[in-house]
């Protein structure tokens, strides 16, 4: 081997540790100002209140089957001045005693801009769900009692924008809790056949 082509072999191992070195300072400046950004913004949590709840149907059909139709409205606001939240997907359902009872409702895909507020009223719907048999026997009990207490929840897909920057996608849950109060007649307003609207007003718990 010549002489040349000794240094020459030598020279590259150097040249290509320097690229690489390169490339991870580059990306090493890249996450640092993403994340400076991110800490002088300070992100929020999107708030979820619980406005209303318009029961249709919510009975034991047969022994442990439930059959509930349900509409909610729920209110969603960005605390955000300078960060937008993109709805990807979200689907609503009602659980009682940790026990999903409705189909999953999705929500159409939406931005929601700094401080902008969306309100979604989606309906939930099961029909001849089986539940547990304890849960079917402390559902008789409340019922008696008057009042059931439901969880109202949404589970789905966010992203953030900072400007033109897009985050990935991280998960939402919501948890907003639904006390109903069968047993009080002055706690609803009739609004149709056998329909009662319940007015609740309750800030749900968010985890992204």
């Amino acid at each position: 081997m010549s002489k040349e082509c000794a240094h020459h072999s030598k020279k590259r191992p150097k040249l290509i540790r320097r690229i690489y070195a390169g490339i991870l300072i580059f990306l090493f400046l890249v996450l640092l100002t993403i994340l400076l950004i991110w800490a002088i913004l300070q992100p929020t949590k999107p708030k979820f209140v619980i406005q209303d709840a318009t029961v249709y149907l919510f009975n034991l059909t047969a022994a442990n089957f439930i059959s509930s139709s349900i509409q909610v409205t729920v209110y969603s606001r960005n605390p955000n001045d300078k960060i937008g939240v993109y709805y990807d997907r979200l689907d609503v359902y009602a659980v009682y005693h940790n026990q999903q009872i409705t189909l999953r409702t999705g929500i159409q895909p939406t931005y929601q801009g700094h401080n902008d507020v969306n309100i979604w009223s989606p309906f939930l719907i099961g029909n001849n769900v089986p539940i547990s048999p304890y849960n079917g026997a402390t559902l008789n009990q409340d019922q008696a009692v008057g009042t059931v207490q439901l969880s109202i929840k949404l589970d789905g897909r966010v992203r953030f924008k900072v400007g033109t920057f897009i985050s990935g996608r991280y998960h939402l849950n919501v948890d907003c809790p639904a006390a109903i109060m069968f047993g009080n007649p002055t706690a609803g307003v009739i609004v149709g056949n056998n329909a009662v609207k319940y007015q609740l007003v309750r800030p749900c718990s968010v985890s992204v």
